[in-house]
């Protein structure tokens, strides 16, 4: 993509509104637009970060054998009565009354309707165990939404739903999920830590939070300190071993690890104190087992090995693409702006010409341009006629991993530079070693 044709609204200062950095930069770089409290526009910058994540989020989604739907943003209030909620969710619930007097609501979660979905469908063990997830866009009236699309009113989430005969099944479903999060967050650049949590309004039995440490979190927390160099299993993770994913939640949930409403000072102070960790950290994902709190309402029932109907176990889980890309930003930037993990940047390549209209400078861009992108690699091509100062404030704010600039000067004696945005390292290189270098 020619800069000269990419829309990236970059500005020069400082947002007076956006306290925290995550927020700062993303509308410094040109990645999201404030529509209203709480609702954000992604420009094509954000775009292209919101599409990479969610593809590592779908990819570890169906690894652990999830089928993915698309269910509607706006739901039927019945739903939310027949399972109790309708009423004791609160004010985050938006509800609406459509032009016929139906009660209705902007869905904040999606419990009730994919249960009444299963319901419509399943009738036998013989059909489980199932999950099914959607990526879609959801609505909670905060009551003071802030720090951008950390904590805003409408976001975009992942959620999974798992249904099973009975509890020994449910939990290996959210064995499941437990492992498939943890690939996630690391594909996406991030060490987050699975902590016991409330379930609060999704209610049931078991929960856990995965936070990400970061001075600028919402929450303080309590872990030992050998979270952080824990091994999270790799592609070949067996997903139908139940034993085996058993054993890596039991490693992963077995040093202490709590976020301050679960914290037990008890038990934290029996942790040696050079082990200790309190921090700050972000939210990134949760997940619930729930039992039957939804299918026994409901009544979705399946018949078991013994002929009966019984009420399946549930469990829901959760992870917020837009508001990840805060936490990813929080978690990896400098003086200078953003610094993406390469798995989630918005191009893998900056390309900048120093002085566009130069015909060596020119000739030589133009050729690394078609020869990376013939390699695969997404180039954002700085084009544009402005000062070097500015172009170079510009790469470094937007992050992109790696930049190759070409000057007049080392364009005629066939060189071009290469700098790696997570170190600042410079190297100048022959022009027909680009595409090689990048690869590298």
């Amino acid at each position: 993509m020619r800069l000269s044709r990419f829309f990236l609204p970059i500005l020069k200062e400082n947002p007076k509104e956006a306290e925290i950095v995550s927020h700062r930069l993303m509308l410094r770089a040109g990645m999201i637009r404030q529509q209203a409290a709480g609702s954000y526009t992604f420009l094509p910058l954000g775009k292209r970060v919101l599409d990479k994540v969610c593809a590592i989020i779908r990819e570890e989604q169906n690894r652990a054998g999830a089928n993915e739907i698309l269910m509607p943003t706006i739901q039927s209030a019945d739903l939310w009565r027949e399972s109790g909620r309708y009423d004791s969710y609160g004010k985050e619930m938006l509800r609406i009354e459509d032009r016929h007097g139906r009660d209705m609501l902007y869905g904040p979660t999606n419990e009730e309707v994919v249960t009444d979905i299963f319901r419509s469908y399943v009738r036998s063990y013989k059909d489980l165990p199932l999950n099914l997830y959607h990526i879609q866009w959801k609505f909670r009236d905060e009551v003071r939404p802030r720090f951008g699309v950390m904590r805003s009113r409408e976001f975009l989430m992942k959620d999974a739903y798992s249904f099973d005969i009975d509890q020994a099944s449910a939990e290996t479903a959210y064995h499941r999920m437990f492992v498939a999060y943890l690939r996630t967050f690391q594909r996406c650049g991030l060490q987050a830590i699975p902590m016991r949590a409330d379930t609060g309004p999704i209610g049931g039995d078991l929960s856990h939070e995965f936070i990400i440490l970061a001075s600028t979190g919402e929450s303080e927390v309590f872990c030992h300190r050998d979270f952080l160099g824990l091994k999270v299993p790799d592609a070949s993770v067996d997903f139908s071993d139940a034993a085996g994913l058993a054993e890596v939640v039991k490693t992963w949930t077995t040093p202490y690890a709590a976020t301050d409403e679960m914290h037990d000072e008890a038990t934290w102070s029996a942790v040696p104190a050079e082990d200790k960790v309190a921090a700050r950290g972000i939210e990134v994902g949760h997940i619930f087992y729930f039992g039957t709190k939804y299918s026994e309402p409901l009544k979705a029932l399946v018949t078991g090995p013994d002929g009966k109907e019984t009420p399946v176990h549930g469990g829901s889980y959760g992870i917020g693409p837009s508001r990840l890309i805060a936490a990813i930003i929080e978690a990896s930037h400098d003086e200078n702006g953003i610094v993406w993990p390469k798995s989630v940047a918005p191009f893998d390549v900056g390309l900048v010409s120093m002085k566009p209209g130069d015909a060596d400078c020119d000739a030589a861009c133009e050729t690394i341009y078609r020869e990376l992108e013939a390699a695969g690699f997404d180039v954002l091509y700085d084009d544009q006629d402005t000062r070097a100062g500015a172009k170079f404030a510009s790469m470094d704010l937007i992050g992109l991993p790696m930049q190759v600039i070409v000057g007049p000067r080392g364009a005629k004696a066939g060189e071009a530079e290469i700098k790696v945005r997570a170190t600042g390292e410079r190297e100048t290189i022959p022009l027909a070693s680009v595409v090689a270098r990048v690869s590298a």
